[in-house]
Formats: C-alpha cells, sequence, structure tokens
C-alpha cells in the first residue's frame, strides 16, 4: 500500500495483520510496568496501562491530546504516585515518593519547558541541585562551591554528545538559542541518569536546524547505552530515531510498533482508532 494513499478497509485489514519487526527483541527491560490507574476525582487518566522499555532503545510515545502519555510518565518518573498497578525497574518492583527518588534510581526526566534557570550560566544549571563543594576545609567549613571543577565537567559532558556550539561553561544559559538550551538540558539528563532519559516533546518549539540537532543528540545518547522515551507529537522525527512506537490510547497502550513493520500513516489510524492495533504487536 502507498503511504500516500487513502487506505481502504480491505487494505486497513491488512495492515492490522502485518507481522512486526522487533530490532529489541532479545534485550532486557529496564524500565517496566503493569496494569498502572491514576485517577484524579472521576476522571480515570491511566486505565490499567502496561508500559516496557527495553536496553539501549529510543522508545517513542505517541497519543492524542488527553491519552494520558504525560501521567504514565509522571507516574514512571515519580512526580505522581499510581493508584494501582507496579512499577518495575531492572527487574525489581519500585514505587518513588517523589521525582527526588525517582532521579536517585537513575530516572532523568527532560521536560518540555527545559526546566533551566535562565540566569545561571551552564555549568551551574548542569549541575543545579547537585552542586559540588571544593575539597578539603574550604568545602566542608566554609562551603565553598567548586565553579571550576564543574565547569570542566560540564565541558566534559557537552563534548562527549557532540555538542561544539556551546565553549563557554561561564555563559549565562538566557543567551543561548533553543537548541542550546535543549542541548543543556539533554547534556544534564545524560549526565545523571544512570538508568533511563525521558524527553518530553524535545523538539516542540524549536526550528528546523536546531530540531534535527537535539534528535542527533538523542540518537548519542541511546549509542552510549543508555535508552530513551521519547514523547513527541512529530511523527516524521518518531520515525526517523525512533527503535519502537509505543501507542498511546484512552489511558492505555493500544500497542507497540516499529517504523519497519507500519507506516506513519497506519500508526497514525491506529492512535486514532480510524485501524485496529495488530493481534502481535512489538511490546
Amino acid at each position: 500500500m502507498s503511504r500516500n494513499a487513502i487506505p481502504d478497509a480491505a487494505e486497513r485489514a491488512e495492515a492490522a495483520a502485518v507481522t512486526v519487526v522487533d530490532p529489541t527483541a532479545d534485550r532486557a527491560e529496564v524500565l517496566g510496568a503493569t496494569g498502572l490507574v491514576k485517577r484524579y476525582g472521576r476522571v480515570t487518566a491511566v486505565d490499567g496501562a502496561d508500559f516496557s522499555l527495553r536496553a539501549g532503545e529510543i522508545l517513542a510515545i505517541i497519543g492524542d491530546n488527553g491519552a494520558g502519555k504525560s501521567s504514565l510518565v509522571k507516574c514512571l518518573s515519580g512526580a505522581v504516585q499510581p493508584d494501582e498497578g507496579e512499577i518495575r525497574l531492572d527487574g525489581k518492583v519500585v514505587s518513588f515518593a517523589g521525582p527526588i527518588e525517582a532521579r536517585t534510581a537513575g530516572i532523568e526526566i527532560v521536560h518540555q519547558s527545559l526546566a533551566v534557570s535562565p540566569s545561571l550560566d551552564i555549568a551551574s544549571n548542569l549541575f543545579l541541585g547537585r552542586e559540588r563543594r571544593k575539597k578539603g576545609v574550604m568545602g566542608s567549613v566554609f562551603r565553598q562551591l567548586d565553579h571550576k571543577g564543574m565547569r570542566r565537567e560540564a565541558a566534559k559532558h557537552l563534548d562527549d554528545l557532540g555538542v561544539l556550539t556551546v565553549q563557554n561553561m561561564s555563559q549565562a544559559v538566557e543567551t543561548l538559542s533553543g537548541g542550546q538550551r535543549q542541548a543543556v538540558a539533554v547534556a544534564r539528563a545524560a549526565a545523571f541518569g544512570s538508568r533511563v532519559v525521558i524527553m518530553d516533546e524535545p523538539t516542540a518549539a524549536l526550528g528546523v536546524k536546531e530540531s534535527n540537532r537535539v534528535l542527533r543528540l538523542i540518537e548519542d545518547v541511546r549509542d552510549k547505552g543508555m535508552p530513551v522515551v521519547l514523547i513527541s507529537h512529530n511523527m516524521p522525527h518518531v520515525f526517523e530515531v525512533a527503535d519502537r512506537i509505543h501507542v498511546h490510547r484512552l489511558g492505555r497502550r493500544a500497542c507497540v510498533v516499529t517504523p519497519q513493520s507500519h507506516s506513519m500513516q497506519d500508526t497514525v489510524a491506529i492512535m486514532t482508532g480510524a485501524l485496529p492495533p495488530p493481534e502481535h504487536d512489538a511490546s
């Protein structure tokens, strides 16, 4: 079926029966969840949702507005506690009382708002909440921060991700471009996320050139062995970098497909309910 053609009923049924190609089937699960439920009064935002992120992959989460994507990620990152279900990290059931516990466990999230402090310099933003003191008496007694050491390490983290457009770690974040700010946020997550990095709409407010740069950063993080969860409405970006695609619909996981098994058009059709989920998926 042509990707540009409008599928008829027979073609849709045929697409639903496609055998899913799963390039990560033999990899261990790093972060998973089963039967998650989150209610806000009479509204059920997450309705028995399952989730599975495997080692060394980029897993995209897509879904309409109101599908429950953000609530799912908040449960996984400790921002809210689910009413039912379980969350697993490296196969062990965990429960996070808040985001700090999730960060301590190695789960870092890059919010759409970036959560950077514009008036602070790059190094201070990278170590925000994790500031390092000088060694010896100056740090333990006088509690002086090791600005030189933090700037040196910040430069190393950015270099490791191939960010060459930012050189001065003393530069205020408010003077950076949108893509450079995103790079700082991604570098911070990659530097301190020992298990999982979650990125919420990382290219939403960026132009084409800066979006491509951020996508390369995401691939670099994945290539260094860190699994990445990418939440995005930009389907071309999803199909460009994702290994698997978690389709979220009506508060739960509808299916998991891959760019090799389903076209962009078919995936959107599953997301909106125009096409039934495949009987055998990549979950």
